[in-house]
């Protein structure tokens, strides 16, 4: 419960609460806290790491696109990390961690807008500058609006995407994040369990994906083979987001804790696991071992390990994996049956895949790791608690997605006009091409 503490500590000072009551917090409430510098150099590197993932997710997903969409695909990634970057220093952090003014536990005020009072020194209770603990953040609120573009790859206008990457953002991350991870959010204090962002990045992504992929329409295929054009490109990308993940989990400790060094261990242990389910299952289905698949599979298990890696053990994370390879599978081949163009199973992966790490976490949680037991412990009241924390986040990012695609398209029109998808988006939209002849 480490992070969960650790996150009380820091938004709690934000807003002015005592502390005095809360276990595991080593300052009095309202004394500063004292900056220890193996954490804060942990932290500054996970940072980094996760930093890694947006690259990572472009090349991931350039590979699996047509040759002729290759930079469109991987633009959104690396331009979609600037304009959060922007965002997040603007307004979102402040909506997501400032004290919530509703009331509610819906989503927090202004206090921290443009970066206002989030400077060096660290909250009470906590090791590291709060302005580390703000950019740590930013990085996850950075990547989750990306993982949706693989949903409308190669049919998106640039200038939808940019407005629609905006208004998500806001109106849909930074509420999420105010509800699971501040400690005045509504399911924070009910106590759902989202060590690193199964319901606040995946599920939210996922279900968002799915909404978009609905709405936009299938891609003109125009007697194309849709096969992807570089799967080593696709591998290489699938590599870093792995590496990547390990700090994107292990760094939600917020310090270099036994608690990190475990999550760092059931995230490998997840990703492994769905590597081999994924592939059996697919070998199973088409007699092939698939690479790609082996690729996919992996992402699936970090995607559902990653509510879980501050709350189970090695054992749990195996059981995870083992699921999620397969579950996911067949959520691709159900998508292959419904004829729903979610050009690269964002929900088939981190909407499913979320599902299952966020449900599987209250039955996994092991309270000697972090601090809240699950159902396999006796606490059958957290898996209910979990279910909730999951129907309202489809509720929310569903609902709230479908409203913003509405808009943008209203403003701006969604989808680019025939003559350019038949062309292809980098040399139509960019003027680029990604290889020459």
């Amino acid at each position: 419960m480490r992070r969960r503490r650790t996150l009380r500590g820091i938004v709690a000072a934000m807003a002015g609460l005592t502390l005095a009551a809360m276990p595991g917090v080593a300052a009095a409430a309202g004394e500063p806290g004292v900056i220890d510098s193996g954490n804060t150099a942990w932290l500054i590197v996970a940072t980094a790491m996760v930093m890694v993932m947006l690259p990572g997710l472009a090349l991931f997903y350039g590979g699996l696109v047509r040759r002729k969409n290759v930079l469109s695909t991987i633009m959104h990634s690396f331009f979609g990390l600037a304009l959060v970057s922007i965002v997040w220093v603007v307004v979102g952090f402040s909506i997501a961690f400032g004290p919530d003014v509703t009331g509610l536990g819906l989503f927090g005020g202004l206090d921290h807008l443009f970066f206002s009072g989030v400077g060096l020194e660290p909250a009470a209770g906590s090791t590291i500058p709060f302005v580390l603990f703000a950019t740590f953040q930013l990085m996850f609120a950075a990547i989750t609006p990306a993982l949706i573009t693989g949903a409308f790859a190669e049919r998106k206008r640039f200038g939808a995407f940019v407005l629609f990457t905006v208004l998500w953002s806001v109106f849909i991350y930074s509420p999420l994040a105010h509800w699971v991870w501040a400690s005045d959010g509504w399911l924070f204090q009910l106590g759902a369990l989202d060590y690193a962002g199964g319901t606040v990045v995946h599920i939210s992504s996922g279900v968002s994906a799915f909404v978009v992929a609905l709405l936009i329409g299938r891609r003109a295929a125009n007697g194309e083979n849709r096969d992807p054009h570089d799967v080593p490109m696709t591998i290489l990308g699938a590599g870093l987001l792995w590496f990547g993940w390990f700090g994107f989990n292990a760094g939600s400790a917020l310090g270099a804790t036994g608690q990190a060094a475990n999550a760092v261990l059931v995230t490998n242990t997840a990703a492994a696991a769905a590597t081999v389910t994924w592939v059996l299952a697919s070998y199973i289905h088409r007699r092939k071992v698939s690479v790609l698949g082996a690729a996919v599979g992996a992402v699936a298990g970090l995607v559902a390990i990653t509510p879980a890696s501050g709350f189970v053990t090695a054992g749990g994370a195996l059981a995870i994996g083992l699921m999620a390879g397969g579950l996911c599978y067949s959520a691709t081949l159900l998508r292959e049956r419904l004829r729903i163009d979610d050009a690269l199973d964002v929900f088939a992966v981190h909407g499913v895949g979320g599902t299952l790490g966020a449900v599987a976490t209250g039955v996994f949680a092991v309270a000697a790791i972090g601090g809240v037991p699950g159902l396999i412990e006796g606490n059958v009241g957290q898996v209910g608690t979990q279910l909730l924390a999951v129907g309202a986040t489809y509720l929310f990012a569903g609902g709230g997605t479908f409203v913003i695609v509405k808009v943008v398209d209203f403003v701006l029109g969604i989808r680019v006009p025939s003559a350019q998808e038949e062309l292809g988006l980098d040399l139509a939209v960019h003027g680029e091409v990604a290889y020459q002849a």
